[in-house]
């Protein structure tokens, strides 16, 4: 049996914020996010409270929202930020 891989899609939001990391930062939680389509839930995430689908991420002090579609196997990246100001909307 093959196992089911997700693919990964970005917020326009998240593809902002990814871009203006620091580069170093931004290879670290680019791996991370990559990581994702093999395990959607991988040890050291959480769900998140009051949004049925989404989940954090963290990669030291910064912090990866997204949301998981199970049904079509798709990861959807929502934000990426410092801890402080990741949950802010």
């Amino acid at each position: 049996m093959t196992e089911r891989k997700y693919s990964i899609e970005f917020k326009r939001t998240a593809v902002k914020e990814l871009a203006e990391l620091d580069p170093s930062v931004g290879r670290r939680i680019k791996e991370k996010i990559d990581a994702l389509a093999d395990n959607p839930r991988p040890s050291g995430a959480k769900k998140l409270k009051g949004r049925p689908a989404a989940w954090r991420l963290r990669v030291g002090g910064y912090r990866v929202i997204y949301e998981i579609r199970d049904a079509v196997l798709v990861v959807i990246v929502l934000r990426t930020a410092k801890r402080s100001d990741v949950y802010s909307d």
